[in-house]
């Protein structure tokens, strides 16, 4: 189970998980996707560290 931004995201598609995070929404977790240049469709026990970080800079950098 990944943690990003102080939250346990569940083994979901990434495009499902992201929406656990306070704040951001199914837009925000798609263009969230998009910049980091992940598929949605991707289970999050499937990402590699890199991603996952890819995805928490985003988070940490662009929303609250």
């Amino acid at each position: 189970m990944a943690r990003i931004a102080g939250v346990d995201i569940p083994n979901k598609h990434v495009g499902t998980a992201l929406t656990y995070i306070y704040g951001i929404g199914r837009s925000s977790a798609q263009k969230i996707c998009e910049e980091a240049k992940i598929d949605t469709e991707r289970m999050i026990n499937d990402l590699s560290q890199e991603e996952i970080n890819a995805i928490r800079e985003i988070i940490d950098r662009d929303y609250k």
